[in-house]
């Protein structure tokens, strides 16, 4: 049975198919209302070719951005002030399973940083950072949320929320707490190495947090003379160690932010006006780029190429 690929297609990932040597999926969110929103993934055999396709979360809205798991499974982020965060296996043997004590607000983006905590980012011109501690390893189901105080750039101290889940007219998430570090439109997070990036579409920033240090800093002022701006998505390429930043607008292009804050822009999409380029991933061998033009209504696209002949920085 075919696949009716829905409209606005936002942040995705590949996940390896461990049916399939070398076959993998891609998981692409799609950020449409009213309950239209969810979750579509694309089967691909050795060669690349599409062998199948299903929806994986179905009767959700506004999944906008969201992560991968360690083991495998892909977090699909609600942006919508009583939105949460659906926990997906991209093979589809197993039902989404709505992860509630990751909060209920504008989700944005997740991903889990080496200290096992899981940080969250929110889509709203005052948005918290939050971080998620679960109660058990590798399992979502309960845990503890946490959002960030302090200064930005500056020390981060987390305070625990004390109503993660607030009902209609109940005070949010990010207004519960004194000292909420207020982050203007946060977009797309990724981690590596006990480091935590994440974007903020407001003031164009690409911000850096130190799990070690509790220190957050700002590590790239996109926007001016600079090839990136509109920042959104993120992607960390690991065995690059480049950081690929789909552009809200601008001109439509994939950037990758070198570890030494070097940029390059890696594809651009012209004839694309008034929509933006979400979801930008690579396939597990890197060989393959996918990424989405999210309006006009939507398109998905995957060009194949040499992506890291360039040694990180």
């Amino acid at each position: 049975a075919e696949l009716e690929y829905r409209v606005f297609p936002d942040g995705a990932a590949t996940f390896v198919d461990h049916e399939i040597a070398d076959g993998w999926y891609l998981a692409v969110n799609h950020e449409a209302p009213g309950g239209a929103g969810g979750v579509s993934s694309i089967r691909f055999a050795p060669d690349g070719t599409v062998v199948g396709a299903q929806s994986i979360c179905a009767d959700t809205s506004l999944n906008c951005a969201g992560g991968a798991t360690p083991w495998g499974t892909w977090l699909t982020c609600e942006e919508w002030d009583g939105g949460y965060v659906w926990e997906c296996d991209p093979t589809g043997a197993q039902k989404a399973r709505r992860r509630s004590g990751m909060g209920a607000f504008a989700h944005e983006a997740a991903a889990m940083a080496t200290d096992g905590r899981f940080y969250l980012t929110e889509d709203r011109s005052d948005g918290a950072l939050y971080r998620f501690t679960p109660a058990a390893e590798g399992d979502l189901s309960a845990g503890l949320l946490e959002v960030a105080t302090g200064d930005a750039p500056g020390s981060v101290t987390w305070v625990p929320v004390p109503n993660p889940r607030p009902k209609v007219l109940e005070r949010a998430c990010r207004h519960q707490v004194r000292g909420t570090i207020e982050f203007d439109g946060g977009e797309g997070i990724a981690t590596d190495s006990g480091l935590v990036w994440f974007s903020t579409k407001g003031d164009d920033r690409v911000w850096e947090y130190d799990t070690e240090s509790s220190q957050v800093r700002i590590r790239y002022q996109a926007g001016g003379d600079s090839t990136l701006s509109g920042v959104d998505n993120l992607w960390i390429d690991k065995a690059s160690g480049g950081l690929l930043v789909a552009e809200d607008g601008d001109d439509m292009e994939v950037v990758v932010l070198r570890s030494d804050n070097t940029v390059e822009p890696v594809v651009r999409l012209p004839g694309q006006d008034f929509s933006e380029i979400t979801g930008a991933c690579f396939s597990p061998d890197g060989q393959r780029l996918y990424f989405s033009s999210q309006r006009n209504p939507g398109e998905t696209f995957e060009v194949r190429g040499q992506f890291r002949q360039h040694p990180p920085a």
